[in-house]
Formats: structure tokens, sequence, C-alpha cells
């Protein structure tokens, strides 16, 4: 009997946690599809006729594609460069056991951004980097950079060191190693912390508001324009922010299988 109670308490937990997370995204979905009238109705209304008259006035008056071909070559190349740069940091850490490379990271990543918006946006301008993509690529690979560290750290750590060692006693370098050994056994870690950068850096608003222009312009900073003093056009809004959070969903849905091994990766150790 009590074995049913707690199974009932933890299904009605999980059925108020999926409800507080999908309700804002199916009435942004919701939203997007109604009419002017009806998404600033009071009270809101749940029962309308569906328009996609919000989705054609945004691609009509906005260079929507070309803002989302900014926010794919940012976001992608700063995943890449953090990537490049996050892998052979934290296998380096959890071979050496060092604690400080993750600490100095994790610090980096809770300080807040505005912290270096000023000396950044200073630097680039004297570089006459600002409104490139090299300064926003590289602003959201500082951002992407910890995330992989701390996801593949302990991931790294979960690899048996008897592994490691026996490839080193084969003949395998360092980076062999790395390359040959470990990222194999830590492939659902890598899928993680690929996601979680591309995401981050697809979703981050500050750094692109500051650093872009025109023609860098990622769709974040896009969807601020449906932000106006005196009247904010909501229906717009919630169209283009339904399209901006749908590359990655679609991508957490694929690979989803990776995703939650990744996940649970290094979190049990024997």
């Amino acid at each position: 009997m009590n074995k049913r109670i707690l199974h009932i308490l933890v299904v009605a937990q999980l059925v108020v946690v999926a409800l507080g997370i999908l309700f804002p995204i199916v009435w942004m979905v919701m939203s997007s599809l109604k009419s002017s009238a009806d998404v600033t109705a009071y009270p809101p209304t749940f029962l309308f006729k569906p328009t996609l008259e919000n989705y054609t006035h945004l691609l009509e008056t906005t260079p929507f594609f070309a803002y989302a071909r900014n926010s794919l070559i940012e976001s992608g190349a700063s995943t890449i460069l953090g990537l490049a740069l996050g892998i052979p940091a934290a296998y380096a850490a959890s071979v050496t056991r060092s604690s400080w490379p993750a600490l100095v990271t994790l610090s980096a990543r809770m300080a807040p951004g505005t912290l270096f918006l000023v000396p950044w946006y200073v630097v680039f301008r004297e570089l006459g980097l600002v409104g490139t993509y090299a300064a926003l690529i590289l602003t959201q690979a500082a951002i992407t950079l910890p995330i992989v560290i701390w996801v593949l750290l302990p991931a790294f750590d979960a690899i048996p060191r008897s592994i490691l060692e026996a490839a080193l006693v084969d003949g395998c370098g360092v980076l062999r190693s790395l390359w040959r050994v470990a990222l194999p056994l830590v492939s659902s870690g890598l899928v993680i912390a690929t996601i979680l950068g591309f995401v981050f850096s697809w979703n981050y608003f500050l750094f692109a508001l500051v650093l872009s222009d025109e023609g860098t312009k990622p769709l974040v900073v896009a969807a601020f324009n449906y932000i106006g003093e005196g009247s904010t056009d909501w229906g717009g809004l919630m169209a283009a922010a339904t399209l901006i959070a749908l590359p990655p969903l679609v991508l957490a849905i694929a690979v989803q299988r990776w995703l939650v091994a990744g996940l649970t990766l290094g979190a049990v150790k024997g």
C-alpha cells in the first residue's frame, strides 16, 4: 500500500513538473497561431481559429533566413571551437587529476556576462572586429568552453585508468590515446557537450546584441525588433520565438538516445 501511494505521488510530481515545463511552450505556439485580436484578448482565449498570418508577416517583413544563417554560422563555429579547446583541456585535467582548470572555467561561467562585455567590446573595437563573425564566434566560444569541460571531465574520469595506461604501453602517444581510445568511450558525453554548447550559443543574447550589426545579427537579436516602447507585436514575437526554438528542439529529439546516456555518463562510479 505504501509503495502504491509513493508511486502515485511520484507520478503526480512528474505530471506537475511536466506541465510547468510544457505550458509556456504550448502557450507560445498557440499565441503564434492567433490573430492580432486573439493574442491580446483578456481574458485569454483558448478556443480560436488558427492562422499563419504572424508567420507570413514575419517572413515578408524581415530577412529571417539571413538571420537564421548568421545564427547557424556563429553557433556552429563557436561550438566547434569550444570542442576543439575543451576536449583536450578536459582530458588533460582528468589524466593529471587537476581540479583547478575545472574551478577556473566554472568561475568564468558563473560570472555575469556584463563583467566581460565592456572589456571585450573595447578590445574588439580597437581591433576593428565589432560587427564581424569573428567577434561573435570568439565570445560565444568562451561560453561554450566551460560547458564542454564540465560535461566531459566526469566522462573522462569514468574511464578506467588501466585502459589509458595500456594504450600508452602499446605505443600510443597522448594525443593518439585521446583520439583513438578515450573519445570513442565518451561519445555520449561528447554528444551532450555539443548539444549544450550549441544551444547556449544559439540562445545567448547579450554579446550578440552589442557586438553584431545588421549583417551579422542572429535570430535572438532580430526577435527583439518586435518589442517596442509603445507597443509590442506579440503575435510576431511568438512566431519568431517558435521558429528560433525549433532547431535546438529538433536536434535534441534527434539525438535523445545519446542525450540521456551523456547526462548519466560518469554519474555512478564503481
